[in-house]
């Protein structure tokens, strides 16, 4: 086991958490709000960070404008969605639902290559990336104290990250229409028989879905670059959801923390002490599995996740 290591990359791996915080709050909200997990979550995000792309690069705005206009289209996608694809279908079978948010995910891929085609393209660079910050920890490994480098982008968007999160749960808290959404989320009937329009309630959630997930597509693209394959970091924010409890903000991000810690130690060279170098090498190859099998196993320990709740009901 290589100790120096261990730190540099346990804490890169929580910084990468970030933004997968931010895409897996995304699929709490639209959950929460009308109990639909949305496979399109994805290509929302691909959508709207393409969209930022080209209002910065194509057009020429200032970023911050480019953010905004970016935002606005993550946000009337997300309306359009809700409202001309799922709203008919209320009532119908929930496995109808899903398979619409798959459909959706698949023409919005489909619309993403038609417009902006294939390319990989650089986006502009938000948070600088030739600085980075040197922390010296205060341990010894071989004589020498152990120091761990951080790139300044990775830094930055875990901070904006965590920023909007810390946002989104004073929206919830303090204010109307954040109430107006937790009760829709806890009962639909009760919420409607005090006055609450849950259908304004639920294109509100897909337009924030949209939202949030952009920003953090925006932070993963100034970081790794941005093409179609970008909706596959989705993929580690499915387990993150479910492994912190469907329904649970919190949960969203202490298990988008968690996964993204797992799949950097397991890349952590020499990294061979429990499953023998063959097994190792075979993990670190295929690093995407690993959010699937930590999920698995908590699930089998805890099936509502962490933070989930238990609902009792009686027939």
């Amino acid at each position: 086991m290589n100790w120096q290591l261990l730190p540099q990359f346990a804490i890169t791996g929580l910084l990468n958490g970030g933004p997968i915080a931010l895409i897996a709050l995304g699929i709490v909200l639209v959950y929460k709000s009308s109990e639909i997990f949305n496979f399109a979550e994805g290509q929302m995000l691909l959508i709207g960070t393409l969209s930022t792309w080209w209002f910065a690069a194509e057009l020429g705005l200032p970023l911050w404008l480019a953010i905004i206009c970016g935002l606005a289209v993550a946000a009337g996608l997300g309306l359009l969605i809700e409202r001309l694809a799922l709203r008919p279908l209320t009532g119908q079978p929930l496995l109808a639902i899903i398979l619409m948010t798959l459909a959706i995910g698949q023409f919005l891929q489909g619309v993403a290559i038609l417009i902006f085609g294939t390319t990989q393209r650089n986006f502009p660079v938000i948070f600088d990336i030739t600085n980075p910050y040197k922390i010296s920890l205060p341990f010894v490994y071989n004589g020498n104290n152990i120091v761990v480098i951080l790139r300044q982008n990775l830094v930055w968007s875990f901070v904006v990250a965590m920023i909007c999160v810390i946002v989104l749960w004073l929206f919830f808290q303090y204010t109307r229409t954040g109430l107006s959404m937790r009760a829709t989320a806890e009962d639909h009937e009760t919420a409607q028989s005090v006055g609450i329009r849950i259908n304004r309630v639920f294109g509100l959630s897909w337009a924030l879905a949209g939202i949030i997930a952009t920003i953090g597509g925006i932070l993963i693209a100034t970081a790794s670059g941005l093409d179609l394959s970008l909706p596959v970091v989705v993929l580690a924010a499915f387990p993150a959801v479910l492994l912190g409890g469907l329904e649970s903000i919190p949960g969203a991000v202490v298990g988008s923390l968690l996964i993204s810690l797992a799949v950097s130690l397991v890349a952590l060279p020499n990294n061979d002490f429990v499953l023998g170098p063959q097994a190792a090498q075979t993990i670190r190859n295929s690093a995407e599995i690993v959010p699937y099998i930590i999920l698995l196993i908590v699930l089998i320990i805890r099936p509502d996740g962490l933070f989930g709740q238990k609902r009792i009901e009686r027939i």
